[in-house]
């Protein structure tokens, strides 16, 4: 990510649930009536637009071909974590981390987070973008949320959680959406020793790229072209996992992998409708301790 600018990638996933905000109540897989204001004049011309059927499918068709399987992926992989969260926090979870939050408002839009104390960690650049923008064109913070300021890179998650007195006895959900592929294999070490700290029946939902798209993005439709615009924008990946390794690089951290699809699974499971192809490599996980 640019030093003095918030993160593309995190405009783009805003765009994408604005978007899907603007359909019909019946058709929608979800609302998120905050995501328009972190969007640029433009974009946000855009999304008002998109309300009408004809113009909606002509950007859904510009972003297809820009970037193959992006778009459906990122609203389904949007709905699957909703559904994840709530499932538990139904389980007893009480308390809810987002690492890397980006634009993410789900501790605002989903009812059942209304009541959970949330804490948000980000890069000091979108952080600071997210809370003005939120003053400036909402109103009043959240009083569930606490925002913190990391580069995941550089800083430790458990000198950030002394400097916080962040409460280690919660049953807790880490969600670590749209991060894993940006960092280095010792930062995601570190960061599922932190997520160790926390109590049986704590819960990790996360995203990670199948490694192969890294040394072989031939291999992925899209794949190079994705990965050459990343660069141009400084949000290049660096990480991933192979997914047949995961259980058992999870079991290091006393965690238990539950579940983990890719754009494929999850794109069948809530917009089958929906043709696209493309983001296969693209995977969300859940474990729990």
């Amino acid at each position: 990510m640019k030093t003095n600018k918030t993160s593309r990638t995190a405009q783009f996933m805003a765009l994408f649930r604005a978007i899907e905000t603007q359909r019909n109540q019946s058709d929608k897989l979800f609302s998120d009536p905050f995501a328009i204001h972190f969007l640029e004049p433009k974009l946000r011309f855009a999304v008002r637009l998109s309300k009408n059927t004809v113009i909606r499918k002509y950007i859904s068709n510009v972003i297809q071909q820009k970037i193959p399987g992006a778009f459906s992926s990122g609203l389904a992989r949007t709905k699957y974590i909703d559904d994840l969260l709530q499932t538990t926090i139904k389980d007893g979870v009480n308390q809810l981390i987002i690492l890397g939050a980006g634009f993410d408002t789900r501790a605002m839009r989903l009812e059942l987070l209304k009541a959970i104390p949330t804490i948000e960690i980000d890069h000091p650049n979108t952080s600071n973008f997210k809370i003005q923008t939120l003053k400036n064109r909402i109103g009043p913070l959240s009083k569930n949320i606490t925002y913190c300021q990391i580069d995941f890179n550089t800083q430790s998650l458990d000198q950030l959680a002394e400097q916080h007195n962040f409460d280690f006895t919660k049953p807790t959900t880490i969600l670590w959406e749209g991060v894993t592929n940006y960092l280095n294999a010792d930062a995601i070490d570190k960061t599922f020793a932190f997520i160790s700290r926390f109590p049986k029946g704590s819960y990790v939902i996360f995203t990670y790229v199948h490694s192969d798209i890294l040394t072989n993005p031939d291999a992925f439709l899209g794949g190079k072209k994705l990965l050459d615009d990343l660069e141009k924008l400084e949000e290049r990946w660096t990480f991933g996992f192979l997914p047949s390794e995961l259980n058992d690089y999870l079991n290091r951290f006393d965690l238990t992998l539950i579940d983990d699809l890719s754009a494929v699974n999850y794109r069948e499971k809530y917009v089958p409708n929906r043709n696209e192809s493309g983001y296969e490599f693209y995977r969300v996980a859940i474990a729990k301790k």
